[in-house]
């Protein structure tokens, strides 16, 4: 798998509150960098301006139809024959593939605050992707499945930025595993700018766990 002159880029925004896509296609690629044509936004049709220094999340179909995405930033333009801007492009090993389900669901553990009946339970989870979540009881709790509960949840980012994703959520099952019950919900009722945060979120932790099974694999 790699990236060719040709390919088409989806192209989202990661530090913003706006919910943006933009299509483009590379031009050039020299070395670490890699050139597009000027991008147009999905919903507008219209050329978009991308100032230095914004991040994105790239998405693009390889060859063989299989999804990639990986983190880029604008560096500068280029005059020529066809005018261009000028992307970061990370070893391909920092390529993560997406998989076709709908919403890639990721183990890791974050807090939530949920909100039942106007009372508040913290909890961590077992794994969390933008169509919902499955937490950890470490104690008795009074709601039953086919419940709606409302939540918060708590994502570290690794700049160090912390979003608090606010959602209602309803519980599907609730199930004992190892002596500890277990809920999954699915969130019924997310804004798509916080939608935005949790795939961001998801897409990060795959990279940072992939690096680490990695590391553990060589020594």
């Amino acid at each position: 798998m790699q990236l060719k002159i040709g390919t088409a880029l989806t192209l989202e925004p990661t530090y913003t509150d706006r919910v943006e896509k933009f299509r483009c296609k590379i031009v050039e690629q020299e070395n670490n960098i890699i050139y597009i044509d000027y991008p147009v936004n999905t919903l507008t049709n219209k050329t978009a301006f991308l100032v230095d220094g914004a991040q994105f999340r790239a998405t693009f179909v390889s060859e063989d139809k299989v999804s990639y995405a990986f983190n880029t930033e604008v560096l500068g333009r280029k005059l020529g024959n066809i005018p261009t801007i000028l992307l970061s492009c990370p070893p391909i090993e920092d390529f993560v593939k997406i998989q076709r389900r709908e919403f890639v669901r990721v183990n890791t553990s974050v807090d939530i605050a949920l909100d039942y009946n106007n009372k508040f339970y913290q909890f961590v989870t077992e794994d969390i992707s933008a169509g919902g979540l499955a937490i950890h009881f470490n104690k008795e709790f009074p709601f039953n499945e086919g419940e709606s509960v409302n939540l918060t949840i708590v994502l570290p980012f690794m700049n160090g930025e912390i979003r608090y994703v606010k959602t209602a959520g309803s519980i599907i099952r609730i199930i004992e595993k190892n002596r500890i019950s277990i809920a999954s919900l699915q969130f019924t009722d997310t804004e798509d700018i916080d939608k935005q945060y949790i795939v961001r979120f998801c897409f990060e932790r795959q990279l940072l766990n992939r690096r680490k099974l990695e590391a553990n694999t060589t020594n």
